[in-house]
């Protein structure tokens, strides 16, 4: 029986020729081969042990047609989110989408018309804004405010746009891709009151919320009692915890039974209904035994964060990590470096040789950001930090 601290060792499992994204797309997607890829988000380790032999075992079965939870699937869920963050979904709520970024994208369809304004608090996860644009919706923006190395809400800011801007729905990041920061219970009900003062539904992309460093906690909006509950949207996911983001799972809240009618009408008129079957075994799997794999997961991921910390306080000052309380995403500031941009892409990938995500993409003011994925080998992270410093000192006085 393999020990639960050996998923995470060095060198226990190669992705590449697996037609994975990350490591086998690297000239489809612009970049050179030689590149070490650090990019989309999602990890380089095997998921839940339970959840690989119940996913062989069901491919043993040979039969893969239509598929639809039973009783078990909607309970493993409740059990997760009532254990870990003190509140239960109740089995009327659940919307199940094939990923948080559909919905979002069904969301702008289900509750508003082209030319209304839906915001977003840039930088943030770049599909948000694809789905506004893309649907014809108006994209207003509350950008963060960076101040003393950690991003703030600017509040002030935020009531004047969902009402000057006529805003209608509000996608909320939380914990937040890409600067980390996992929103306080007083940030999220200075949002919420003003989502029920001006009439603004509140989706709430939680997909990260099982990745929460020590010192911080996280919170569900689906804690927030009074008049905000009518007005949400609590999108989940088993993805990015439990590393299936290609079997497709998604599960949305919705406690309005309004909203969570024209959500379903939205769905069905893009012709969607059942979900992949495998990926709903693996969401019950993994929620019913995945803790212990999940601690081990976290402790992992945090004594990367603290080996990032220290070697760029070591060894590259000019770049700041904008240390993150939360995700496995870290979010990196090379403004002390002059460079940004086009430039800074360049020296990241074509002199660093490493495939991460410009802060651009991200919206904003983020040109002089890069967002790496530290979920992935400590070796491999450290070969790419030590590319990284190759590249800065090759190009900096």
């Amino acid at each position: 029986m393999m020990e639960m601290k050996d998923l995470f060792d060095p060198g226990h499992v190669d992705r590449r020729g697996t037609d994975c994204l990350k490591y086998d797309f690297a000239a489809e997607r612009g970049q050179d081969a030689d590149v070490l890829p650090l990019w989309v988000a999602d990890m380089d380790f095997p998921t839940v042990p339970a959840v690989a032999e119940a996913l062989s075992e069901r491919a043993l079965h040979g039969v893969f047609g239509y598929t639809e939870p039973k009783d078990g699937y909607y309970r493993a869920a409740a059990d997760w989110f009532e254990r870990h963050y003190g509140w239960r979904p109740e089995r009327s709520w659940f919307v199940k989408t094939p990923g948080v970024v559909f919905a979002l994208a069904m969301a702008v369809r289900a509750y508003t018309r082209e030319g209304d304004a839906v915001l977003i608090q840039q930088p943030v996860y770049y599909p948000f804004r694809e789905v506004i644009e893309t649907n014809g919706r108006r994209l207003a923006d509350n950008e963060l405010v960076l101040r003393d190395g950690r991003y703030e809400m600017d509040l002030e800011d935020l009531e004047r746009k969902l009402r000057e801007e006529r805003v209608r729905l509000m996608f909320l990041c939380s914990p937040h891709n890409p600067v980390g920061r996992v929103w306080s219970r007083a940030e999220l009900e200075a949002v919420a009151e003003l989502c029920v003062r001006y009439d603004v539904i509140l989706a709430a992309d939680e997909i990260h919320c099982d990745f929460v460093f020590p010192g911080h906690t996280f919170v569900s909006t689906g804690t927030l009692g009074g008049a905000v509950r009518e007005r949400l949207l609590i999108c989940t996911a088993p993805s990015k915890t439990f590393n299936l983001a290609g079997l497709q799972d998604s599960n949305i809240f919705v406690p309005n039974t309004e909203l969570r009618r024209k959500l379903r009408a939205a769905i069905t008129a893009a012709g969607y209904s059942q979900l992949n079957t495998m990926g709903l075994l693996a969401c019950r799997v993994a929620y019913e035994e995945g803790e212990e794999w999940l601690r081990g997961l976290n402790a992992y991921l945090y004594e990367n964060l603290l080996f990032l910390k220290d070697y760029l306080e070591r060894n590259l000052s000019q770049v700041r990590l904008i240390e993150p309380e939360g995700t496995y995403l870290a979010w990196l500031d090379f403004g002390a470096t002059g460079l940004s941009g086009r430039a800074l892409d360049d020296l990241i990938s074509k002199r660093a040789k490493l495939w991460l995500d410009g802060g651009s993409m991200f919206g904003g003011d983020s040109g002089r950001f890069q967002r790496i994925n530290i979920a992935c080998r400590r070796e491999l992270l450290a070969e790419a930090l030590d590319r990284l410093v190759g590249a800065v000192r090759a190009v900096l006085p």
